[in-house]
Order: C-alpha cells, then structure tokens, then sequence
C-alpha cells in the first residue's frame, strides 16, 4: 500500500452519519497506523461546534457522508457542514444502504486486534449503532478506492475517544494559538512567534509528531497515566545516561517506522498480470522498501533493550517489558534474516534505496531474479560508462550523473565548463542553478533498460516475500505495539525532555494533580512569549470551588490577554505530561477549555463582532460542565455599553453558580462591584504607574480593584481631543463613580458575614489538599479561628 500522502499531511479517512435526535456517529480510519477511532455523541450545537471541533483534531483527507437531506431542528447537516467548511477535503457520498451498523459490528469484531470486550462495544452494539455504521461505509470505500484488503485482528481500534481527554474546540484552538500562531511576526521585532506547537516540535519521526499535535489538540484526563510520563520524565532529568542513551538509540531507528505497519495491515486484491503491470512494479518496491525498514527498526531492538534494562520508571518498565522481552520481535526478525541479505538498510539516496530494494531477496532463492539482477547492473554500469565518455569526448571534466526516483538518471553540468552552446547531443536542457541538467538519447534508452530490470527485480522480489509477508501480517499486532512505543518515546524524549533540558534549571517543574483540588499556579510564565522576551515576569493564580471566578483588570496592553492564555497553555502542558513554566503547580483536572478572546466581524457569516461574540458565549454556556476552565476577554464590549455591561454581569453570575473555573478579563470597572455580592469572585488588576501623564506598564498582577485613573482620557490626549471635551468627559465619570462607590458600600456591609464565611471554607479547602504535617495543620486552624473572632480574615 503506497504511503497516503507524505510527511504530515492528514491520513485519515472518515465517516459521519447523524440521526434526527442530533446524534453524530463518525469512524476515522488513520491509513498511515492504521487505526481506527470511534466516536459517537449528541451534538449540543446548531452549528456542529463540536463535530467542527472533532473533523479540525482529525484534518481529514476524506470524508465520506450519506446522501444530503435537511437535518432536524434547522440544524445544518453533516453533508452540508462538510461543504461549508472543508472544501479543500475531498467529500465523498455514498448511498445510505452502504452506512449498515450490523456490518459496521461485524467488521469491528473481525478486524480489531483487541477482543471488542475490551472496547466497551460489545454490550453496546445497538446503542452506539451510528459509529458502527460508519465504519461500514469507511472500510466499504478504503477497500475499494484502495484495491485492499485489511488485514483481519490487525486495527487498533479506540472508542469514543475524543472524550476520555480534554475537549478544546477548535475556535479556542485558535485563540490559545496551539498549532498556528495568530500573528507570525512579533510588532517592532525580527523574531518569529511560534505556536505551541511548533516550540514543542522537535521530534525526529513523523510518528511522533503526530502524536505530539494530537495530545495538544486532545490532552489527557487520566491522573495515572499522566503521572507515569511525569515519573518517566523525572528519570530522564535525573539520570543523563539514560536521556542520552535514548536519544542515541532513536536515531537508529527509521524516521517512518510507523507507516511500515500499512503494508501488513492492508493485504492487495489479487489482478490479473496483464491489469495495470506498472503499478504491480510499484507497489512492490514499496513492499520491499517495508520490509527493509522493518529489518532495520527490528535490528535497533536490542540497542534500545539495552539502554532501558535498568530503568526504574513504570512507563520505561513496562516498555522494556512489552517490547524488548516480546520474542516476537526476535522471531520476526530471524524469519527476515532467511531470505533478507544481512547487509540491506533502509537507506533515503534514491539510488543506493534502488540498489538496496533489487538486491534485497539474498542470491541463489530465485534463478529469474538473479538474471534481472545482471541486467540491472549492466545497465547500471553502461550509464556510468557512458557518462565517462562524455567526459573525455566533449572535456567536461565535472559532469555527473545524479538519479532522482523521478526521471532516473540525468546528467548535470556547471556553467563554467560550458564554452558557448551544449552540443546538439544533448537534450531536455534545463537551468538549475550554477549548472546545467541535461540528457541525451542514448542515456534515455539506458534509462528504460535501467528501470525496467529494476522493476523485473521487483516483481521476482516479491514473489520471494509472499510467504514471509504472510507470515509477519499473523504477529502485525505486535508491530503496532512496537510503533506506538517508538513514536511516544520520540514524544517524551526528544519533545518534552529536549524542551525542559535547554532551559535553566528549575524554570520548568513537575505539576501536581488533585480530582477536586484547587487550580493553583505559582510564578507561572507564557511558555511561548517567555522563549522571546528575556524579561518575562511571572504572575500566580489561584483558584477553588470556594474561588471559582478571578475578574482580572487593567488598561490595553497591561498584559491580561496574555495571562488568560499563559493560563491556558500551563494546563494544556500539565495534561500533555509535561512539565511546565511554574515554580510550582497543582491543577484540578480539566475535561474541556472554553476561550472567548479577540474581536472581529466575520464577513462570510453575516455576523457583526457583537454577533459573533454571542455565539462563542452561547457555545460555552450550553456546553460548560463542573471541571471547565473557561477564558472569556472583554464580553460584552462590542455593543452599547448598558447592555454589554448587563450580559457581562448576567453571564458571570451563571458562571458562579456552577463550579467551573473562569477567568474574566474587562475594562468595566463596573463589574468589581461582583465581589462585594458574591464571596466566591476576586477582584485582580495588572498594576500601572502613571508618571507625567504616562502609562508604566509593570506586568505584575496584584490583588483588588486598584484603578488606573482616567487612563482612556490619557490616551484621548495623546490622541489629539480636545482639552474642553477631555474635562467635560472627567466631570461627568466623577459623578457616577460617586455613585458606583457609595452602592459598593452598602454590598459590603450587607454581605459581609457571607464573605467571611466564604474565606475560611477557601482556607479549609487548602489545609485539606495540602502535604503539611498533622502539627502544621492545627496550628493552621487555630490561626484561622482567630483571625476569624477578630475579623482579621482578607
């Protein structure tokens, strides 16, 4: 099977079906691993808010989708979703008979390598039957679009995965800037702004690059888990000869390991010699070249065995259980080693791969193979000899002869050897640089030899593999094992521990996790900003379900979208397994992130800033649950000021009803008037100096409601309006903060033993999840008492 769309281009097909009570089924098939993932869900939102989210994680090449027909409810449709969206995939229809859920379970069983037990499916066949008849049109069409047969207990099937993590829809995405950054250029600097990803990025296989985006696009939920790559790392950090050695050993094994696993997870129907002979010619050099690659992942086995024998981390145990200790591995390996020379690599020079994939099979296995073996050698070497002639014939002393996989052999000569014109001898002369690429009739004709020997080769090639093949396509499981190790070790130690290993010690640390915890960040710092700013100062945040809402305040540019998104991007790295820009974290764990940031009108669907602010909020609020993190910047700012200021107030006062936690950025002053009426918001400002009528931003986040006086007239002046407006405008602000300050007044008064009541449960929840000692703790309680008698308590 011919690698499905190079480098990290998306290799996933997928297939989505819905029903009148909003359900969504989709089956996303990844041809390069393959693997099989299904999910299936109520869709919460008419305009598909969370299949966008799901179709933006998976990037498909294909999307396969039933006939178009109005969806209930003035909801969209799938179909139509998928024109709207994803023009640039290609959108398959397939008759609704293809979408059969009875033969989507029957597949699921024959063809997962794990027992459908293990899945959660089997007692759930008729519930789930949307994904189940999904993956029935997606293997329907990879079957026959293919001219494949997958490969039966070969698939590494997940269920309703998209929600055992973290769900970040794909606007937050966006804003958090996790793959693409918003803005590559940084204003008044030559640097470049990076995305997460991309400072995450240096992985060596395509593997584990892919795997890196789809942690970061869908982070973990589970504690364990989560730990295990925390206590692999903490390894890593300690022990440099187990982070070198590692590191080494990766490097020997090939970059595409884990697309191997097609070729033996995907078997050809059998055609007729006389249908389509050069693409047979083709497909079996990419067998060979497989097989190759196998050989030499397979022989770096024992050199990975022997860096991770003394481990003592559970992650790096269990893979030196799993893999080193499978004897599979070795098994597969002695059965190539019978009919694979023992000199063949996997190598990247298109020649030396074409030399290597026709003299893989050892010699005297196949007569006929053999004979084509001399005739690609003679012609090998007609070519050089040829190219020796034209040296000497026409004095180019510094002409070679390059091959590229394309147009075979051609020749290539420098300018400076060319005196006048080429001979006429020489054809399809093309300008490549500082020299010349050219051919001649008699090189062409020699190519045609050359490649038709390479492809007989091939072919005999591959009549010699069909019994091996058969063979390791009964073990293929353990291959995916083997690729899915090598690609989360590439993640951990060539990603996370690379990235913590160039900064200064302790800039990043362990987080801790808590189920019900508070959200607790020391010293945190902007894990992308901080890499382009020397300076970066650090901010905390601190938040509970006695504390579950920080309003934070100040001018433009003081630093508040910035800490929303450091916040968010801290998260994100802890439910990676990655350490993170604190001095110290513990994190309560987070299953969705909801981010309402940026303004902007969006022409294509008719929606004003105003409009298209609504919209985000309505998608949090209908979505929002207990373990939420939600990021809202300037709500309510795009439209008049008396109702923008009604809809701030109204929607955070939601928001403090349930116990998710939410940060709310604002400009309206107005809104500290919250933390007079309900205990369980805090008031935060980014503290500004105001010297000779100038704005010293300081970057640090303080506590209360400080006000940076009138600093919109500052900028009104700088500004150029004129001195009787900018009074007039001060008068009338000084009038309604009088009142503003004197109903602040009342509040407190009023809800004063509520707020007190409030900060003794905040401190009882902290002694609850802290690590201090039993004497600690009591003296703790007995301090709180006190302060509580005297009414000391802030």
């Amino acid at each position: 099977m011919e690698e499905e769309g190079g480098g990290e281009r998306s290799s996933f097909v997928i297939g989505l079906i819905e029903n009148r009570a909003k359900e969504v089924g989709v089956a996303a098939f990844d041809m390069r691993s393959a693997s099989l993932h299904l999910s299936q869900y109520i869709e919460t939102s008419s305009s598909y808010q969370n299949t966008k989210t799901l179709l933006h994680f998976y990037d498909p090449m294909v999307i396969i989708v039933p006939p178009n027909k109005l969806a209930a409810d003035g909801m969209v449709g799938v179909s139509e979703l998928v024109d709207r969206s994803y023009a640039a995939s290609k959108k398959v229809v397939m008759t609704r008979g293809c979408f059969d859920d009875t033969k989507g379970s029957i597949l699921v069983k024959t063809l997962a390598a794990k027992e459908p037990s293990a899945l959660g499916l089997d007692t759930y066949y008729k519930q789930y039957y949307l994904c189940l008849a999904a993956v029935s049109a997606t293997i329907k069409w990879i079957e026959a679009e293919k001219g494949v047969i997958v490969t039966n207990h070969s698939l590494l099937v997940t269920f309703n995965g998209s929600f055992d993590h973290m769900n970040i829809d794909a606007t937050s995405v966006q804003n958090l800037e996790i793959v693409e950054p918003l803005h590559s250029n940084l204003w008044g600097s030559s640097n470049k702004k990076r995305s997460l990803f991309q400072m995450l990025k240096t992985t060596r296989t395509i593997g584990g690059t892919r795997l890196l985006r789809a942690n970061l696009l869908q982070p973990l939920k589970d504690i364990e888990t989560l730990n295990a790559r925390l206590d692999c790392l903490d390894e890593l950090m300690s022990n440099e000869e187990l982070f070198f050695g590692l590191t080494q050993v990766l490097r020997k094994f090939p970059k595409e390991t884990d697309r191997v696993l097609c070729h033996f997870c995907f078997k050809p129907k059998r055609v007729t010699n006389e249908v389509l002979r050069g693409d047979d010619a083709k497909r079996s050099q990419v067998l060979i070249s497989s097989i190759i690659l196998l050989k030499t992942a397979l022989e770096a086995l024992p050199l990975l065995s022997k860096v991770l024998k003394d481990a003592k981390s559970f992650l790096l145990q269990n893979i030196y259980k799993s893999i080193c200790e499978n004897g599979k591995y070795e098994s597969i390996r002695k059965r190539i080693a019978e009919v694979i020379d023992d000199d063949v690599l996997h190598a990247r020079v298109p020649f030396v791969a074409r030399t290597q994939q026709c003299f893989a099979v050892k010699a005297g296995i196949d007569g006929l193979l053999d004979v084509a073996r001399r005739s690609f050698c003679d012609s090998s070497e007609a070519i050089h000899n040829l190219a020796n002639k034209y040296r000497q014939d026409f004095q180019l002393p510094n002409l070679k002869i390059p091959f590229n996989s394309r147009q075979g052999f051609y020749l290539s000569i420098p300018h400076k050897d060319i005196n006048g014109r080429l001979p006429s001898k020489f054809i399809q002369v093309v300008k490549h640089g500082n020299n010349v690429h050219c051919s001649t009739l008699e090189l062409a004709s020699l190519n045609v030899r050359n490649k038709s020997a390479a492809a007989e080769c091939y072919t005999r090639t591959e009549i010699c593999l069909e019994a091996l093949v058969d063979g390791i396509r009964k073990d293929v499981f353990v291959l995916t094992l083997l690729a899915e190790v090598l690609c989360l070790l590439d993640m951990i130690v060539n990603s996370f521990a690379h990235t913590i290993s160039t900064k200064p010690v302790d800039r990043y640390t362990r987080p801790e996790f808590t189920d019900n915890g508070p959200l607790a960040i020391d010293a945190g710092r902007h894990p992308i900003l901080e890499s382009l700013h020397a300076d970066f100062v650090a901010n905390d945040i601190f938040l509970s379900e006695a504390l579950n809402m920080m309003i934070v305040m100040g001018p433009n540019m003081s630093g508040k979208s910035t800490y929303l998104q450091q916040v968010c991007l801290i998260v994100i790295l802890a439910q990676i397994g990655c350490y993170v820009p604190a001095r110290f974290s513990s994190l309560r764990m987070v299953d969705r992130i909801f981010t309402r940031m940026g303004t902007g009108d969006n022409l294509e669907s008719n929606s004003s800033t105003f409009m298209t602010e609504m919209k985000e909020t309505a998608f949090i609020m209908q979505n929002v649950s207990s373990r939420s993190l939600i990021v809202m910047d300037e709500l309510g700012r795009a439209t008049s000021s008396s109702d923008g200021f009604a809809i701030a107030w109204s929607c955070c006062e939601h928001l403090l009803s349930l116990n998710a936690y939410t940060i709310f950025a604002t400009h309206m002053e107005n809104l500290s008037e919250l933390a007079t009426v309900y205990p369980n918001v805090k008031i935060h400002h980014f503290h500004v100096d105001v010297k000779n009528n100038r704005l010293n931003f300081k970057f640090n986040l303080e506590d209360g409601p400080r006000y940076v006086p009138h600093y919109g007239f500052l900028l009104a002046e700088m500004a150029g309006l004129p001195s009787q407006v900018i009074e007039s405008a001060k008068s009338i602000t000084s009038r309604i903060t009088d009142k503003e300050v004197s109903r602040m007044e009342v509040n407190y008064m009023q809800y004063q033993s509520i707020q007190m009541a409030y900060r003794v449960a905040q401190r009882l929840i902290c002694l609850k999840y802290s690590n201090h000692d039993e004497a600690s703790i009591r003296e703790a309680l007995q301090n709180l008492k006190e302060s509580y008698i005297d009414g000391r308590l802030e």
